[in-house]
C-alpha cells in the first residue's frame, strides 16, 4: 500500500519484494474508492460520461499517478533515443517530450472512452475492481523475467519478486477478479494481459536491456486499458 498508493499507511520496505503477492491487494484499495466514488456519482444521477471522468480521476489521485508517470517516461525514453544509455538518461528526466504527452493524451481518452461505455451498462464497478486486480498483478512478471536496466532506482531497490509470490498474486488476482466480473471475462483478459505484457517486456528488453520502475508503471498502465477494453467488448 505504501509503495503503490499514496494512502497514509506506515510500512518499511525491507520486504517488498516478497510482498508482491499483495500488489492485487493495493491495486483493490484503489479501485474500491474509485468504484465508491463512481457509485455516488450514479446515486446523484450524473451522466455515465462524468461517472467516467470522476472514475478515472481518482485512482490518479490515489495513486499520486505514478502509473502514469512510468508510462510517459517509458514512451519518451524508448522512443526518444538511439542507444540504451541515452534511453535510460531520457527517461530519468523530470521533463516530459513529445512521445510521453502523446502516450498519456492516448491512454487518457481510451480510459475514459472505456468507462464511459461501462458506466453506461451499469458494469464499471465490477470493471473498475477486477482491471485494477488484473493489471497490479501484471507488474510482477517483467520484475521476476527481466534484469534491470539499471544499477539505482525504485525497481532495483524493490528487487527481484520470488516466483511464487509472483504466481500468488496472480491467483488472488484471477480468483477475486472472477468474483466480481465472471469467469469468462476474467480469463479472456487475463489472456490479453499476458499478450501486452509479453510485448511491453520484449520492446523494454531490446531497447533498454531490462526493466526499470517506469517500465512498470508503463505495465500496469496499459494492463489496465487491456483489462477494460475486454470488459467492454464482452458486454
Amino acid at each position: 500500500m505504501a509503495l503503490l498508493t499514496r494512502l497514509p499507511v506506515r510500512a518499511r520496505f525491507e520486504r517488498s519484494a516478497q510482498a508482491i503477492w499483495a500488489f492485487p491487494l493495493a491495486g483493490l484499495a484503489v479501485a474500491i474508492i474509485a468504484a465508491a466514488v463512481a457509485t455516488l456519482a450514479g446515486w446523484a444521477t450524473l451522466t455515465a460520461p462524468l461517472i467516467a471522468a470522476l472514475a478515472l480521476v481518482t485512482p490518479i489521485i490515489v495513486t499520486g499517478a505514478m502509473h502514469e508517470d512510468g508510462l510517459a517516461d517509458s514512451a519518451d525514453g524508448l522512443w526518444g533515443g538511439f542507444d540504451p544509455a541515452r534511453r535510460l538518461e531520457i527517461m530519468r528526466d523530470s521533463r516530459i517530450g513529445a512521445y510521453g504527452v502523446l502516450a498519456l493524451i492516448g491512454a487518457l481518452l481510451i480510459r475514459f472512452a472505456a468507462l464511459s461505455a461501462l458506466a453506461h451498462a451499469g458494469a464499471i464497478v465490477p470493471a473498475l475492481i477486477a482491471a485494477a486486480l488484473l493489471s497490479r498483478a501484471a507488474i510482477g512478471v517483467p520484475m521476476l523475467v527481466l534484469p534491470h536496466a539499471r544499477r539505482d532506482g525504485l525497481a532495483v531497490q524493490t528487487g527481484r519478486p520470488p516466483r511464487e509470490a509472483v504466481l500468488l498474486g496472480a491467483l488472488i488476482a484471477l480468483a477475486l477478479g472472477w468474483l466480481v466480473a465472471g469467469f469468462v471475462a476474467v480469463v479472456v483478459a487475463a489472456c490479453a494481459i499476458a499478450a501486452v505484457t509479453s510485448a511491453v517486456m520484449a520492446i523494454a528488453r531490446a531497447k533498454i536491456g531490462g526493466q526499470t520502475g517506469d517500465i512498470l508503471g508503463a505495465t500496469q498502465l496499459l494492463a489496465e486499458l487491456t483489462a477494460l477494453i475486454t470488459f467492454v467488448a464482452l458486454l
